[in-house]
Formats: structure tokens, C-alpha cells, sequence
């Protein structure tokens, strides 16, 4: 069935740049994109993602420590508010 997509310009051409290097056409890499991202195969399990919630104190000190030297040394552009 055919369809109808707008893309930026600059997604388009990496899309050609990457279906010449895997020898296939651009069609098919959509495809295959969409069906991997739709096969729910990249989801994360909940088990996993409840794992990440639960942080140890030492590892939020350390990662409050690795966010202020982040921002500390930033130069172009501001920090993003979290």
C-alpha cells in the first residue's frame, strides 16, 4: 500500500546514505525501521525500569557531583533546567 511521509531533508539523506551502505532501498529501511520499532522488541521491561527508581545514596551523591562539574564547565549554550 502506498503512502505518503514528509521528511527533513537532512533525515532523508542519512536515510539514503544508510540503505547505499546496506545495499538496499530506502523503502525497505523504512520498513525494516518501523517494524523494529513497532515490535515492541526495544520496550523495557518493567522489572528493569523499576530497578533504575530505586538509588542507593552514595550513587545520587555522585551523580549530583558529576551534574554540578557538567554545568560548571558548559560553555556554549546554558544548562537545561531539569
Amino acid at each position: 500500500m502506498a503512502t505518503t511521509v514528509h521528511l527533513p531533508k537532512p533525515l532523508l539523506a542519512a536515510a539514503d546514505r544508510r540503505a547505499r551502505a546496506l545495499r538496499i532501498s530506502r523503502n525497505r529501511l523504512i520498513v525494516q525501521a518501523l517494524r523494529r520499532e513497532l515490535s515492541g522488541a526495544a520496550d523495557w521491561s518493567p522489572a528493569f525500569l523499576e530497578r533504575l527508581s530505586v538509588v542507593d545514596e552514595d550513587t545520587r551523591q555522585g551523580v549530583d557531583d558529576l551534574l554540578k562539574v557538567v554545568v560548571s564547565t558548559r560553555r556554549s549554550k546554558a544548562a537545561p533546567r531539569l
